[in-house]
């Protein structure tokens, strides 16, 4: 008697298989692209695709605007956005802007080469300068050439500036050096290493260490009022 084959494989653990599938792809990286234009070279191992007029690429939370957008390698891994770039990372709350900017979304490195504008709108810290690359893994920025970094909230204006700067996002941690000059609302700091702590508001400076401290003036009496009776009430 000929019996009917069925799968050998026990109900759960077919139930098991399905949920890893399904885990695997909600966790998948989606990535779509749009332009007014696109070309495509399509030889293998010299793939390349140029967008170009209005190009938007998206990865996630990632989204990169640019006139022109170059990408190649493996599902599209590398990118090299020019002119009027901004790249937006919702999730992070990161803004930058530039006029080329290059893009590894596995390993979640940007770099730019030139001129950037980066706005953390989580930690409300503006910084410029004229090369930028940030390991989106690690959460650290580093910013060189003519670096300007200014936080402001409701108590303290803090603008720094230096040749060289280390921005540790997840710490909320500032490390400048290559003559860095720290203003914070009117006083002044000046050191070979300056680490600023931008959430316990917390300065560290090493080497070469030189401050000014600015103290308002008390507000003055009235003229032809003595400080004891300026402000008091008449006589009876």
């Amino acid at each position: 008697m000929k019996r009917n084959r069925r799968s050998s494989l026990p109900p759960a653990f077919l139930a098991v298989l399905l949920a890893l599938i399904l885990v695997e792809n909600l966790g998948a990286d989606e990535f779509t692209w749009k332009a007014k234009r696109q070309w495509s070279r399509l030889s293998e191992g010299r793939e390349l695709t140029v967008l170009s007029g209005g190009a938007v690429i998206t990865s996630d939370a990632t989204t990169i605007v640019a006139d022109e957008i170059e990408l190649w390698g493996t599902d599209f891994r590398f990118s090299m956005a020019k002119g009027a770039v901004t790249a937006t990372d919702t999730e992070r709350g990161i803004i930058l802007k530039s006029d080329s900017l290059f893009y590894d979304r596995e390993d979640e490195i940007i770099r730019v080469d030139g001129f950037i504008d980066m706005q953390d709108l989580k930690n409300d810290v503006i910084a410029r300068g004229g090369f930028f690359e940030y390991f989106g893994k690690e959460e650290i920025a580093y910013i060189q050439i003519g670096v300007r970094i200014l936080k402001v909230d409701e108590d303290t204006e803090l603008a720094c500036r230096s040749e060289f700067a280390r921005y540790l996002r997840n710490d909320e941690v500032l490390e400048l050096s290559g003559m860095p000059h720290v203003t914070r609302n009117n006083d002044v700091y000046t050191a070979a290493r300056i680490t600023i702590n931008l959430d316990t508001d917390e300065i560290l400076l090493d080497r070469d260490v030189s401050g000014k401290l600015v103290t308002e003036p008390e507000e003055k009496p009235a003229e032809g009022k003595s400080p004891a009776s300026a402000g008091a009430g008449g006589s009876n």
